[in-house]
């Protein structure tokens, strides 16, 4: 891994800076309340509609926003306060009661009854069909207290949790083995450029770029969001010139390519995601996609992708290939990503042989970072671990309490540090496909469980390596975690209180999904036939996970995830392009690889001859700007939508 000269460009981006703030005073605490109860409806909003949110955009929003007011105050934004402002958004936009809506979809949806579930589903996710809550369209019930209550907690758990094993891993692998972290400075970057932006300097390129995508994105995203918004509220269908959430073409190829989920997704961001990717991991998806669409008529015809028919759209089509074939084979795909994940870790201890690592700075951290105690961290993390586990007792009393304490402290410590170690050394994640649906069967089959409740309940099986990289890019920003710290303490009553009340306002509008909300009436169907068809795994009788289930096609996984890594290495291509072929087989909705493709080829061979090696610099702070853009143009859509809609239901 370290021979892979792609990555090597990475990783120099950024150097950590001598002097860190905190960041944290009035102008957070203004931020956070903006955050939760403007910027946080926008994007739940946007979320049902386009599926994507507005995620990275409101962040800019925010930001930007604060940064025009601080001129006009005759003040500046600190790069830490812009941080902190980032970062609080990006803790508010997750959104914990946004997964009520998706719960009372669920539990009423055509999935779960035509899987026979629906009255497995406990009652602590959502209540019975039979509560009135239903019909009025409300979380304000009494039925919801549970369920509410729960999402409080979880919560709760959840923010404290990630100064846990987390913190500790990152103190591992940063300041002990100090791996280079290659993707870290990419959302630095973006801070970095509205920092500069506040500042009178002559070579202010970050804040040109920025700019320059910010535009592109309004200008896009008037078309995309902005029209089809504002035209559904004037007229009985609204004015689509781009199609949402894309163009299906799977029926009109039907005779040529049976058995391929074909069309595009026409979003003008995947071209600036695909400038920002390795490159080599967007070219393994696209060649991932090829695969599948020379392969699924092959093995249509073999009889092996059987229950697709002509007539099925993407959604029916993706459902029925996968299981029929792409879920085993994507098992056994993850399972070799797994092993060669374990595979470069132990290859990158024996390169470090020439190098003694001191565990001194575990114990003695750089001056005025804000550190916490190891041993603090340490105590978090068995304390959340423990939280959890009596959680999932006292939910599901009926199943095995020793697995929950084998997730917490064997399973989760291990995969968490094989994952901190691959994020440090080339920026990807890893992760052991089904090891928690394996542990759910086995409770079932060995150990008398029945039922489904196992499904919903928060065990404490976590990946905590991935926010190794959060804590990085705070570093690399120059943000003391005291600041950080103080900021959790500030957002979390905020998203707590915001989040259910917009939760409720949105359900209130219209029923979810619906015509009203595009993105979620397409794909909740698919996910939801997706999830619930595991959870048949867990009851008696002939489920239909072990219909899918493939033994062989799992051992093909496996085997074509290995000799394809075997023989990259051989010719000496990067590894990156295996990640990226995974991808591309994994039989999501695969709409989005022809424009990411795009992006990647114009950086590549355009934007990287035209501006040399600083591209890579330009290419993440381009994409921010014009995620900027869209979130604007989405802002505003949303805004003028949920006021409208809302003065409909006054009764004058």
């Amino acid at each position: 891994m370290y021979d892979d000269r792609e990555l090597k460009e990475y990783r120099d981006l950024l150097k950590p800076p001598a002097h860190f703030e905190e960041g944290f005073d009035w102008k957070t605490v203004v931020g956070a309340i903006f955050i939760g109860f403007l910027m946080m409806p926008g994007s739940m909003y946007l979320q049902l509609v386009l599926g994507t949110g507005i995620g990275p955009a409101a962040r800019w929003v925010t930001i930007i926003l604060f940064a025009e007011i601080a001129k006009r105050s005759y003040t500046e934004l600190k790069q830490q306060e812009i941080f902190l402002l980032y970062y609080m958004a990006g803790a508010a936009l997750a959104s914990p009661f946004q997964g009520l809506l998706w719960n009372q979809y669920l539990i009423q949806s055509d999935a779960a009854q035509m899987l026979g579930l629906t009255e497995y589903i406990p009652t602590w996710i959502a209540p019975a069909l039979d509560s009135a809550s239903y019909a009025e369209r409300t979380f304000l019930h009494r039925d919801w207290f549970v369920p509410v209550l729960l999402l409080c907690g979880a919560m709760i758990i959840q923010r404290v949790d990630q100064f846990g094993l987390g913190y500790a891993l990152y103190r591992l692998t940063s300041d002990v083995e100090k791996l280079p972290f290659p993707m870290a400075p990419v959302a630095a970057l973006g801070t970095m450029a509205l920092a500069e932006s506040t500042e009178d300097k002559k070579d202010n390129w970050k804040w040109r770029v920025f700019s320059i995508g910010a535009m592109i994105g309004l200008a896009f995203g008037f078309f995309y969001v902005l029209l089809p918004a504002l035209s559904g509220l004037f007229f009985t269908e609204p004015i689509r010139l781009i199609p949402i959430p894309w163009l299906d073409l799977t029926r009109n190829t039907e005779g040529f390519l049976p058995a391929v989920a074909t069309g595009i997704q026409m979003d003008l961001g995947l071209v600036f995601i695909g400038m920002v990717l390795p490159f080599w991991a967007v070219i393994g998806g696209f060649v991932g996609l090829l695969i599948t669409v020379v392969a699924n008529p092959i093995l249509h015809s073999q009889g092996i992708l059987h229950r697709w028919h002509p007539g099925m759209g993407t959604v029916d089509t993706v459902f029925s290939n996968s299981f029929d074939f792409y879920m085993s084979f994507g098992i056994g795909l993850g399972l070799a990503i797994g092993l060669i994940g374990f595979w470069q870790v132990a290859r990158s201890f024996r390169q470090q042989t020439g190098e003694r690592l001191s565990f001194a700075a575990l114990f003695s951290p750089p001056p005025g970072r804000g550190d916490i105690s190891i041993w603090l961290s340490l105590a978090i993390y068995v304390f959340s671990t423990l939280s959890y586990v009596a959680f999932c007792i006292w939910l599901v009393p009926s199943f095995p309490w020793i697995f929950f304490l084998l997730y917490g402290f064997i399973y989760t410590p291990f995969i968490s540090y094989i994952t901190a170690r691959m994020e440090g050394i080339a920026g990807q994640y890893v992760s052991l496909p089904l090891v928690r649906e394996a542990s759910f069967i086995a409770g079932a089959k060995y150990f008398g469980y029945h039922g489904i409740e196992i499904w919903y309940a928060p065990i404490p099986m976590h990946n905590y390596g991935e926010a190794t990289v959060g804590f990085r890019q705070i570093e690399l920003t120059g943000t003391s975690l005291r600041g950080i710290i103080k900021a959790e303490f500030l957002t979390l009553p905020i998203v707590l209180v915001a989040s259910l009340l917009f939760s409720q306002f949105l359900w209130q509008l219209a029923p979810i999904p619906s015509a009203s909300y595009p993105y979620a009436q397409e794909l909740w169907h698919l996910q939801a036939l997706n999830m619930l068809l595991l959870q048949t795994a867990t009851l008696e009788g002939n489920s239909l996970f072990f219909q899918a289930l493939n033994s062989v096609y799992v051992s093909c996984g496996v085997f074509f995830g290995v000799l394809a890594y075997a023989l990259l290495s051989v010719i000496g291509l990067p590894v990156l392009l295996i990640y990226g072929v995974v991808r591309g087989l994994g039989q999501s909705t695969p709409h989005g690889l022809i424009l990411e493709l795009a992006g990647a080829l114009l950086g590549r061979y355009y934007f990287l001859k035209k501006f040399g090696t600083r591209w890579r610099q330009y290419a993440p702070v381009l994409l921010a700007g014009f995620s900027c853009g869209m979130g604007l143009s989405g802002m505003f859509a949303m805004g003028c939508t949920l006021i409208l809609k809302s003065l409909n239901r006054l009764p004058y």
